[in-house]
């Protein structure tokens, strides 16, 4: 029959065991090409090791060589601590892994590597065990969670950036970067502190000094809202630059402008300018210990202060000038307020109107003329002619 591959990785859940020590491990159906099917767990930190060491059989599929060519899946790295939590909120990202990966050309899908890491071990069929600890609590991935993933039509990739300029890290939850690191992003923050891995590490990098490889423009932020959306400042702030503004906490503005780096452009009455994100909070919204932790933290830095900044983009990102923000939002501004003069002034007229025509006289019922001698002989009762007569 030749040699075995695997046609379908499916998974179905996660286990909690107690021996030797607490972890888990996550379930998965293998189905094979002589349409045997094989129950197998592996802990994550195998799936992840088992995912360099794909990487670096295929340099050049892996994007090492050249990011443009990749097409091998990410994978995020292991957390410092993986619990219950971590677990669950990450069968999403294998199921889509597992998935991308049987749909990889065949040189990498049904190489040795892979085929061996997803055949059957003697722990698959036999898991240690102790009889005196609690045995594995097994936890099932929903009905409608599977379905959602058989209807991936791709992996999800996390986007490369690169890195503009040398940064270095001022405490120890940061990651250091040289100019030109290619990094992944994990997750972005609208604080403009990004969490990124290069290699085997791991950290929060400013936006600003982290450019996306396929051009200079962010795709991803908002075009201007001059209406703007009503925040609350939790946390004073002086201006640096000429183009921020100063503001002390419990002030009232209008974000007119949410910027991927962090750097929020607000209106404050008719005046605009950039402030950071994180010391704000959208009216109305409570409290997380997480946004009271970040305001604890320094703004990330901008673009316009990183020295030594070198792009491999001809073109430079669109900005947006302040001159631009101020006259847009002043037009706005105006345009609302001619329109609520208009209104006003239109409720005005009809109240007036309202009014004129209740003050004007009611006019009167007309009162028919008398008929005449030969009409009431012609057509009334006889006892109205006699009283004509």
């Amino acid at each position: 029959m030749g040699d075995a591959f695997i046609r379908h990785i499916e998974l179905l859940g996660y286990e909690k065991r107690f021996f030797p020590s607490q972890h888990y491990v996550y379930m998965f159906l293998v189905k094979w090409n002589d349409l045997s099917e094989k129950l197998i767990y592996r802990r994550f930190t195998e799936i992840y090791e088992f995912h360099k060491a794909l990487k670096e059989m295929f340099p050049i599929e892996s994007g090492d060589i050249n990011m443009e060519k990749r097409i091998i899946p990410h994978l995020p790295a292991p957390k410092w601590f993986d619990g219950q939590r971590s677990t669950e909120s990450r069968q999403g990202t294998l199921a889509e892994y597992c998935y991308a990966l049987v749909n990889l050309p065949h040189k990498i899908s049904r190489c040795q590597h892979v085929v061996s890491f997803f055949g059957v071990r003697h722990d698959d069929m036999n898991p240690v065990t102790d009889s005196q600890i609690r045995k594995p609590e097994v936890f099932i991935l929903p009905k409608d969670a599977k379905k959602s993933l058989t209807d991936i039509t791709g992996p999800i990739i996390l986007q490369t950036y690169r890195a503009i300029a040398d940064y270095e890290k001022s405490s120890t939850s940061e990651m250091a970067l040289q100019a030109g690191d290619m990094v992944d992003v994990v997750e972005k923050s609208e604080s403009g502190w990004w969490f990124c891995q290069l290699k085997d590490k791991r950290g929060w990098v400013p936006a600003a000094y982290l450019e996306p490889m396929d051009g200079p423009d962010e795709s991803e932020e908002q075009e201007p809202n001059y209406a703007g959306e009503q925040y609350l400042v939790q946390k004073s702030y002086t201006a640096v630059e000429e183009d921020e503004l100063s503001l002390k906490e419990g002030d009232v503005i209008e974000v007119i402008h949410k910027l991927l780096d962090g750097w929020w452009v607000i209106r404050k009455d008719e005046t605009t300018g950039y402030y950071p994100s994180m010391y704000l909070q959208k009216a109305g919204e409570a409290n997380t210990s997480v946004k009271n932790e970040l305001r604890n933290q320094s703004a990330p830095p901008r673009r316009s202060t990183i020295r030594n900044a070198k792009s491999i983009h001809k073109q430079g990102r669109k900005q947006i000038s302040q001159e631009t923000y101020r006259r847009n939002s002043k037009k706005y501004i105006q345009s609302r307020r001619n329109m609520k003069e208009r209104f006003q002034n239109k409720a005005n007229v009809i109240i007036e109107k309202n009014e004129q025509e209740e003050n004007k006289p009611k006019a009167q019922p007309a009162v028919p003329p008398r008929p005449s001698k030969d009409l009431i002989l012609n057509r009334c009762t006889e006892s109205t002619r006699r009283k004509v007569l």
